[in-house]
């Protein structure tokens, strides 16, 4: 292999560092992790086994577990089988656990029982990122994202999903009854026995599926958001934006520093849209950042009047878009966002530059999108009829706009 470059001879004599401490760079983010589990309480955060049993075998040390385990996302290797493989053959992680190797199991059974201890050391890293400076938070940015269960959607169950399925079993055992009398009058000799009686063994276990669904239902109505899931209970039903892609699994919540990126705060719940978390989530990373003026941002799918008014009375400037409800502007119809609200004058401006009489001082509430279309037709001759927005095909307006009008 010549022309290329070399490698050393395996059977070569080579003097590798005495020391775990020589392979670690003095900026290697480690080096953080490590002296940070150091300095924090486990005791006091509730991490399990923090005090050693007296008796018995002893464990690994909680500190030790959480070194790994921050680690392992640190690195995005969240899965325990990973990092057990890791403890035995990376040195960054031989350095931080000092040669200690947990298997997969004491890994993921840390994870388990020590959910709201490890919920405790990220607040708490929080704090020290804030009481340092890293972490200003004048502006947060809200979001959500949908993760996957282990839970099969077929071992999911709502209302709706069961009826579904009783509806189709129920289908299935009419044909199977069809296809029994037919056979029964038509064929005749032993090939009837065998079809009869294989047609009945799957007539019953449809009947028993039937059953087991009957009794679901029952269990159903009896849940508290009556949706079950068998393998992951916590887990929920939950839709997504292309159609029929509906999954079983958690909407995790998050809020981040728009100018470090940091998480400063989290959350995941089982609802599977996003109205009702604005507030919760805003006013959790104001009280992680410890300020008494936020600013926060999200998309459009945190829109809810009640959430933004509950973020401004804490104290909290949220920005995000208003969603579109109505399906006219797809048809090339103007929409109620199109009419311009001038405030000193208290009345709507037309798309078209021309002002209604219709003031919200006067009505009290905020007028329909139909009242302002027919206050607008109204005003324009009788060939104006047809109310579009320029550039888009013509389009009648609705019945209940243009009667408005002709009145």
């Amino acid at each position: 292999m010549s022309g290329y470059i070399e490698g050393t001879d395996r059977g070569q004599t080579t003097l590798f560092p005495d020391r775990l401490e020589d392979w670690i760079g003095e900026d290697n983010p480690v080096r953080v992790i490590d002296l940070f589990v150091d300095e924090i309480n486990p005791s006091e955060l509730g991490f399990a086994r923090a005090c050693p049993a007296r008796t018995g075998r002893p464990g690994y040390h909680p500190s030790v577990l959480l070194k790994l385990f921050i680690y392992g996302y640190l690195n995005r290797v969240p899965s325990s089988r990973a990092l057990e493989r890791d403890a035995g053959r990376n040195v960054e992680v031989m350095w931080l656990t000092g040669r200690l190797a947990p298997d997969h199991k004491t890994i993921a059974d840390f994870r388990r029982d020590n959910g709201s201890a490890i919920r405790k050391t990220c607040a708490q890293f929080v704090e020290l990122c804030r009481r340092i400076g890293v972490l200003k938070g004048e502006c947060v940015a809200i979001d959500g994202s949908k993760f996957k269960a282990v839970n099969n959607r077929d071992k999911n169950f709502t209302k709706g999903k069961i009826a579904s399925r009783i509806a189709h079993l129920e289908a299935s055992v009419e044909r199977y009854i069809d296809e029994m009398v037919r056979v029964d009058r038509q064929e005749e000799g032993e090939t009837r026995i065998e079809k009869l009686a294989h047609l009945g063994r799957r007539h019953g276990r449809i009947r028993q599926e039937i059953q087991r669904l009957q009794d679901m239902n029952r269990a159903v109505k009896d849940a508290p958001d009556n949706q079950i899931s068998l393998t992951d209970p916590d887990a929920r039903a939950m839709a997504t934006s292309a159609k029929g892609s509906g999954f079983v699994g958690y909407n995790a919540q998050a809020a981040v520093d728009a100018e470090t990126h940091l998480i400063v705060t989290h959350d995941v719940i089982n609802d599977g849209h996003d109205r009702e978390q604005l507030s919760p989530m805003a006013k959790g990373a104001k009280a992680a950042l410890g300020r008494d003026e936020m600013s926060a941002v999200a998309d459009k799918g945190y829109f809810s009047g009640r959430e933004i008014l509950a973020c401004h009375e804490d104290g909290i400037t949220t920005t995000l878009p208003r969603p579109e409800t109505s399906g006219n502007r797809v048809k090339g119809m103007y929409v109620k966002a199109d009419f311009a609200y001038d405030g000193d004058a208290d009345v709507y401006r037309c798309p078209r530059g021309r002002d209604t009489d219709i003031s919200v001082h006067d009505r009290g509430r905020r007028p329909r999108a139909a009242t302002l279309l027919g206050q607008c037709l109204s005003e324009l001759p009788a060939q104006g009829a047809m109310h579009h927005r320029t550039g888009a095909p013509d389009h009648p307006l609705g019945a209940r706009a243009l009667g408005r009008c002709d009145a």
